[in-house]
């Protein structure tokens, strides 16, 4: 009985939990796109024509077993070669799923089908993040999970005040947080090509109704039109290795003039960051700035004091030590093994943070400058 009881007030916790029922529906999301309202709205017939078969069937069903009960001395009927029943249950079911098929065959093709968009973002899935291109307007970035929730599942801090501290830094979006949105304008139609670097992953925003596999060597489309301006969430929809669940999507979308805004923004930045890789940084701006990419795109495998994980340490190896530094840009940029590789990042921030992994943790590497990741490259 004490057992019961534990087990029966640990449940009751679980379910009242504001976790446990964060995403806890009762229906699918009705988005805000046409086509999001179009698959909902189909959605909802075809539901409300289950429930009229239900209550059909199940209504004859127990009126038949109530009403002619063999208690009150009813005989089964047989319907044996009967043309007329044969008619009915093969007629009734194709007519049905005929009149489905016409709104489901004209969904499928609005989404499938687009005459023109107005403007174009590339979005490539990487083991675990995501790279979106502005083609158009010359802008790109990578999107990666908040640094405060991957803080609560590096594996060597303290798990309850680490996830405590990213609670209470996400709030409701622990998990779903990234440092760089995607930024698009309200009522403009955008298409998206979708691939990927290096295996499988599924570019999903339900807001959108954009669900699409990002295959490697190969480039998927997808499109939507936002018509409500706001921050809207997804996820990697397809089991990409051991971080899958750790790849949030969060999109924005802004009125027009908030997204020229945006783009000048970007655009200036891009210009900075050009300009910065043709010049000498010094080693404390080096360490800086290559502290935070590391505990960004590498601390995840290496652990942020660098004695390795899924990954190697890179406290005292071999690679990260020493004056020729030519092994340690090839597999950064390229990647090894297990490693994917980084060469989406610009000169600048490729040199930080492999000049912080070869001085830090104890190492006595040598610094490694820009112009050395661009011959390099």
């Amino acid at each position: 009985m004490k057992r019961l009881l534990t087990l029966t007030s640990a449940l009751a916790a679980l379910v009242s939990s504001k976790a446990a029922l964060a995403e806890y529906g009762l229906n699918m999301t009705q988005g805000i796109t046409e086509v999001s309202q179009d698959i909902y709205d189909l959605h909802m017939m075809v539901f409300w024509v289950c429930v009229v078969i239900g209550v059909v069937v199940f209504g004859a069903m127990f009126y038949a077993i109530i009403v002619h009960r063999k208690s009150k001395g009813h005989k089964a009927a047989h319907f044996h070669e009967s043309t007329l029943v044969e008619f009915i249950w093969t007629g009734v079911p194709i007519v049905i799923l005929v009149l489905m098929a016409i709104p489901a065959s004209k969904t499928l093709i609005e989404i499938e089908v687009l005459d023109k968009a107005d403007m174009t973002i590339k979005v490539t899935g990487h083991q675990w993040k995501w790279q979106y291109d502005y083609p158009e307007e010359g802008i790109g970035f990578i999107s990666n999970l908040s640094q405060s929730s991957k803080d609560a599942i590096d594996d060597r801090k303290k798990g309850s005040d680490a996830k405590r501290e990213a609670l209470d830094a996400d709030g409701d979006t622990y998990l779903l947080s990234v440092d760089n949105h995607l930024v698009v304008p309200v009522d403009t139609t955008i298409r998206f090509l979708i691939t990927s670097n290096d295996v499988i992953h599924n570019w999903w925003v339900p807001a959108f109704a954009v669900k699409q596999d990002a295959n490697p060597g190969f480039i998927n489309d997808a499109w939507a039109k936002p018509t409500v301006i706001g921050t809207y969430r997804g996820q990697c929809a397809e089991l990409c290795g051991k971080e899958h669940g750790f790849m949030p999507i969060v999109v924005d979308v802004v009125s027009k003039a908030d997204y020229a805004a945006w783009v000048a923004e970007q655009q200036g930045a891009a210009a900075a960051a050009a300009e910065a890789a043709t010049q000498q940084w010094s080693e404390d701006d080096l360490m800086a700035q290559g502290e935070t990419l590391y505990n960004t795109n590498c601390a995840g495998c290496h652990m942020t004091d660098g004695s390795g994980g899924y990954g190697p340490a890179i406290k005292g190896s071999s690679i990260s030590n020493g004056n020729d530094a030519d092994e340690h840009l090839n597999i950064v940029i390229n990647g090894k093994n297990g490693m994917p590789s980084f060469k989406m990042l610009g000169d600048s921030d490729l040199a930080a943070v492999i000049t912080y992994e070869r001085r830090a943790f104890g190492n006595t590497g040598s610094i490694v400058q820009p112009s050395d990741v661009t011959s390099a490259r």
